[in-house]
């Protein structure tokens, strides 16, 4: 089954909005994310819906983070995507009338509960000023190490 990397992705976009002085476009970013600019153009209109991002029209127009990298939390994307699901596993429900199925469904959904309300609450201490500190971090070791080695 194929998992959903959407807030990956606009993670990553983001990141790299960030990185510029001046509004990235749809192609652009369809670029660095391997996708379709339509495909970018329907993500962002949800994320300019939620207040994330905003966007003009024309030349030097494009796609511009709203609030700073402090502001935002990875819980805030996730909520802007409309909170995709979290998890590929689920419960078997041919039989509601089995007890042995109601007690393994009761315990799986207790333990999905208990994962998704871990994980959201993870996704909402993690700004994107976060990553973008992480990535930089990670870029400098990366540029020493090749100087090292060059």
């Amino acid at each position: 089954m194929k998992r959903n990397s959407r807030l990956s992705a606009v993670l990553h976009a983001l990141l790299h909005m960030a990185e510029r002085d001046r509004p990235m476009t749809s192609e652009e970013l369809s670029a660095c994310l391997h996708t379709n600019p339509v495909v970018v153009r329907r993500t962002m209109a949800g994320l300019r819906e939620a207040g994330l991002v905003t966007s003009g029209r024309g030349h030097g127009g494009g796609w511009m983070l709203a609030r700073t990298l402090q502001e935002v939390t990875m819980r805030d994307i996730y909520a802007a995507l409309g909170e995709p699901m979290l998890f590929q596993m689920g419960n078997v429900t041919e039989s509601p009338g089995c007890l042995v199925e109601q007690a393994v469904n009761h315990a799986l959904d207790d333990a999905f509960r208990n994962a998704e309300a871990m994980l959201i609450a993870r996704l909402g201490e993690v700004t994107l000023a976060t990553l973008a500190e992480d990535f930089k971090r990670r870029f400098a070791e990366h540029r020493a190490a090749v100087k090292q080695h060059g």
